[in-house]
């Protein structure tokens, strides 16, 4: 991995500090990594129709439908993705899903 020295400089790794393909190999750093700017799609939830069943959230790929107190909440577009999962399984259509203008 590259890494950044206590000058400031990129430090001079050799290839075999590196990982492969520049992957993160340590666990629980999924909250570190913003997913949500590969997205071409955006859902959106339709709060007045959820009667919060739940069935969206195990489903979610990206565990981007953070739930409190029991209930869902909007979504976390820091890593949802745009799959539109969470929209195939709700019975309610409390989601829709567009094209996100960037």
């Amino acid at each position: 991995m590259l890494t950044i020295n206590a000058s400031g400089e990129l430090a001079k790794n050799t290839w075999r500090e590196l990982d492969p393909a520049g992957a993160i190999c340590e666990g629980g750093t999924a909250a570190q990594v913003n997913t949500g700017d590969w997205r071409i799609n955006i859902p959106a939830w339709i709060a007045d129709k959820c009667t919060h069943c739940m069935l969206c959230v195990p489903t979610c790929p990206d565990s981007s439908i953070p739930v409190k107190g029991g209930k869902r909440q909007d979504f976390d577009f820091m890593h949802c993705k745009g799959c539109g999962v969470c929209i195939k399984v709700c019975p309610l259509k409390a989601m829709t899903i567009a094209k996100e203008d960037k």
